[in-house]
């Protein structure tokens, strides 16, 4: 398969799993996504601000773009925890909320578009392009991203696939199942 045909089955892929995303907020309230089932069970909202903040804080290490997330989103946000939470427990991100749902989803929003445009700009061969070279430090070698790098190190198109879409994939998988919890159901079938 070629760069090309693998580029352009990312962006179609990005959009649609971006658009389970918008449909999902589009159809929760806050207090849905901010319920806890019990405890040592997370909440949507941890799923959703660890996610798309995880995105925002990739594209940085794919393009050498600053984040978009900064205080000034931190306080419109005003989530329970100000970290995505990848080097925390469970047990301390279980108490994670979302403050202000609607400042959250303008941020989700800005974090896809950029993605996106990004993506709708990308040359076939930047998809080759190593971005974490071997040996990787100790908080990528523990990673499945460092599972599926190729011998030279991780790829942009690894970063892509494992850091965003593969990522995303999974916690819209969480964020379905715990619809279920509050009444509401899955996105896909």
């Amino acid at each position: 398969m070629t760069n090309d045909l693998v580029l352009d089955s990312l962006r179609r892929r990005m959009r649609a799993m971006h658009s389970l995303y918008e449909e999902a907020t589009s159809t929760m309230t806050v207090e849905n996504v901010n319920y806890r089932e019990r405890d040592g069970i997370l909440p949507i909202a941890f799923c959703l601000f660890h996610y798309v903040n995880m995105q925002d804080s990739s594209f940085m290490m794919l393009t050498g773009q600053m984040p978009i997330c900064n205080q000034e989103w931190l306080d419109r946000i005003s989530p329970a925890i100000a970290d995505h939470g990848k080097h925390r427990t469970p047990e301390e991100m279980q108490f994670q909320q979302i403050g202000d749902y609607s400042a959250f989803i303008e941020y989700m929003n800005a974090v896809f578009a950029r993605t996106e445009q990004w993506l709708a700009v990308l040359q076939a061969d930047e998809l080759d392009r190593v971005v974490i070279q071997r040996p990787f430090p100790p908080q990528i070698a523990s990673t499945f991203s460092a599972r599926v790098a190729g011998e030279s190190g991780l790829t942009v198109l690894d970063g892509i696939e494992c850091w965003i879409y593969q990522h995303g994939l999974r916690h819209m998988g969480e964020i379905e199942l715990a619809r279920s919890f509050v009444g509401l159901q899955g996105m896909t079938s």
